[in-house]
């Protein structure tokens, strides 16, 4: 069951007395529910929560949002309730450029992370347009076949798939479009998780984000594609609580 924090951001509720919370972003196209089975693992050491973008489950009817900016600016609002206890963000996908943006605003306005976690993904500079937020539908689908994380059931319902691509889509077009002209490093340990076998994403790219950190850096390699988070979930698991349970603890001002 998934408990509203407010509208950005929703909870699990199998942690709330942990010393740790992680903020969690989704993929291009992903729900608040998916980082359900990591919350279950962390339990009792760390508080997941994760980011609902509109457009999908209880904010269907709200407007899509296409720009990973946007996307940031609302999350960082959402966010400053949270900072009672040291904070630390998990982004996958177009999730770490999001939670990366975030983790810029927050410490615009005089807030640090304990960490931030960036799994599948480039440095900004790094970002290539590949073009599927602009795929016809069938192809779109054919892509979100081919990427493995989609349901099944849902790609062969096509009445059903045809009401979730307008917010797929719109997540395309936001990490795709998403451009910046600096790349400025975090007051904050950056740890980067990448599938050895990630047809979209270098090992090489995932490691450039140890130029965006003014503190210590982790790479991870795991066998796996671009949703090794799904296959290795226990070596994820692992990683995440070594780097929130033993590092020391952040004034999260």
């Amino acid at each position: 069951m998934l408990i509203p924090v407010n509208p950005w951001i929703r909870g699990f509720g199998l942690a709330p007395d942990a010393p740790v919370r992680l903020l969690c972003f989704p993929h291009a196209g992903g729900i608040a529910a998916y980082y359900r089975p990591m919350a279950a693992a962390l339990a009792p050491d760390v508080d997941i929560l994760a980011v609902q973008y509109p457009g999908r489950q209880d904010r269907f009817q709200e407007p899509l949002v296409d720009g990973v900016g946007e996307l940031a600016d609302s999350v960082t609002d959402a966010v400053l309730p949270l900072l009672d206890r040291p904070l630390s963000f998990f982004g996958h996908s177009m999730g770490a450029a999001v939670a990366y943006e975030a983790a810029l605003r927050l410490e615009a306005r005089g807030h640090r992370l304990r960490s931030l976690f960036v799994s599948g993904q480039s440095t900004p500079s790094a970002r290539r347009d590949r073009g599927i937020h602009s795929l016809p539908d069938d192809l779109l689908a054919a892509e979100l076949e081919r990427l493995g994380a989609t349901d099944p059931a849902i790609l062969a319902d096509r009445e059903l798939l045809g009401v979730l691509l307008p917010a797929i889509r719109a997540d395309y077009r936001a990490i795709e479009g998403y451009r910046r002209g600096d790349e400025p490093a975090l007051d904050c340990p950056i740890a980067a998780l990448t599938g050895t076998a990630d047809p979209y994403v270098r090992v090489s790219e995932v490691a450039a984000w140890s130029g965006l950190t003014r503190h210590d850096f982790a790479l991870h390699e795991l066998p796996g594609d671009h949703f090794f988070l799904d296959a290795r979930r226990d070596r994820v698991c692992e990683i995440l609580r070594s780097h929130l349970t033993l590092s020391p603890t952040a004034d999260p001002r």
